[in-house]
């Protein structure tokens, strides 16, 4: 699984722009939290790069006025760990704690 860090603002909009090519995961981390790390752990065992879906990491602890920009841009109130699915500049699902399962990623994605 290639994570592509996120960490700034502006992000947001390429991602959005992004999404109109393919779906994109983002992925709210909490580096204290061993949930977070087990879910983590979890979609990075069932992850499979040919779906074509690109996947940001963000640490939340250390970004969390960014987190609570992505909460408000696409309207899911914030979790962790969390994930949104992206689509079409909108997120079309979002999940969290261990309810986040890539068979459910991919299920949105099309």
């Amino acid at each position: 699984m290639n994570w592509q860090p996120l960490t700034d603002a502006e992000q947001l909009e390429a991602i959005k722009k992004e999404s109109f090519e393919h779906p994109v995961l983002i992925y709210k981390h909490s580096t204290t939290c061993s949930i977070s790390s087990t879910a983590k752990a979890r979609l990075e065992r069932q992850w499979d790069d040919t779906q074509g879906i690109s996947a940001y990491y963000l640490d939340l602890l250390r970004y969390r006025p960014l987190s609570n920009a992505i909460a408000q841009e696409f309207d899911v109130e914030h979790e962790s760990p969390q994930v949104l699915l992206i689509r079409d500049g909108e997120c079309v699902y979002h999940e969290s704690h261990f309810a986040i399962r890539f068979d459910e990623v991919l299920s949105h994605a099309v």
